[in-house]
């Protein structure tokens, strides 16, 4: 994969993650553009992200923090993810198993394990991925087919996707190791709005679009409803814009299929204000600071209320 010579990356020492040069809608969308098939580097021009530890979250005054907050900063898994590892024996610390929430432990003083490997905090890094169809989004070392994380070996260490998209399923996908905001990205009640170009079969009608737009009912419950824009419509094929604010599995070629309507190409073209502006199937680059910090703001303006019983 080949890395531009105007972005080298981060110089050791530094802490800063990549950011894209200014200009354009978004920075410069070309900054950190990596993908296959653009010849081999020479060795001259080939730099390294590592993903080293850093300093820690800010801690407490005593210089504790809880241990979930500890585990979702070295990008293990989210906070609540965290407290099920914790119940379930699979953290230790100092080689004492934990099992109880509330921990609290020393940066830099206290080691934690999860199933036994050592945790560290970690530098966060965000990429936007321009997923080509048949390409996986599981981190299985035994997979044989090919996977988002193979198009990214100049990100050194343990970085996944934002939810995912099926192999026949293409477009934006967000990959990390930082587990608070993988959360607020992919968790409904925060309802970040990823828009889609859709091509179902047959002429599709008003009132199944209708349907769709107001839930259908699928085998886990009823979908929280879609908003759709017609971009064509043809007597063997309808092309449509699809928002969704929530993400189950394979949801729109679920609720599509249920109304008569298969899709017959699914693409992700937007997530936030991100889109596929300047990158190419199989193609990445690193999100700019100004960027991840708009996408969790808009996660947090559209985030549901949490009711006092804890709902």
């Amino acid at each position: 994969m080949k890395q531009r010579r105007r972005d080298p990356g981060p110089r050791r020492g530094h802490g800063k993650a990549p950011a894209a040069r200014r200009g354009g809608h978004h920075g410069d969308e070309r900054a950190g553009r990596s993908g296959p098939g653009r010849g081999r580097p020479k060795p001259a021009r080939r730099r390294a992200i590592r993903v080293t530890p850093e300093a820690a979250p800010a801690p407490a005054t005593d210089g504790k923090i809880r241990l979930n907050r500890y585990l979702a900063s070295a990008g293990v898994c989210s906070r609540r993810a965290a407290d099920e590892l914790i119940q379930t024996g699979h953290v230790t610390v100092n080689g004492t198993a934990v099992t109880e929430l509330g921990v609290r432990v020393t940066p830099g003083a206290d080691t934690v394990r999860v199933d036994g490997v050592k945790v560290e905090p970690e530098r966060k890094v965000y990429v936007l991925f321009n997923k080509p169809k048949g390409v996986l989004c599981t981190t299985a070392g035994d997979e044989p087919r090919k996977r988002v994380i193979d198009y990214l070996p100049h990100v050194r260490g343990r970085i996944y996707t934002v939810g995912r998209l099926d192999a026949e399923s293409e477009g934006l996908i967000l990959l990390t190791n930082d587990g608070e905001f993988a959360l607020r990205m992919m968790h409904p009640r925060y309802g970040m709005p990823k828009t889609y170009a859709v091509t179902v079969k047959g002429t599709i009608d008003q009132a199944a679009l209708g349907k769709a737009r107001g839930g259908v009912w699928l085998a886990e419950g009823r979908t929280g409803g879609m908003e759709i824009r017609i971009d064509s419509r043809e007597r063997e094929r309808t092309r449509l814009r699809v928002t969704l604010r929530e993400g189950r599995n394979r949801e729109l070629r679920r609720v599509f299929a249920r109304l008569g309507h298969d899709v017959v190409a699914l693409k992700r073209i937007r997530i936030g204000e991100l889109t596929l502006h300047g990158l190419q199937p199989g193609e990445s680059r690193f999100l700019a600071q100004h960027e991840v910090r708009g996408l969790l703001e808009l996660a947090q303006s559209t985030a549901a209320p949490v009711q006092e019983d804890g709902g």
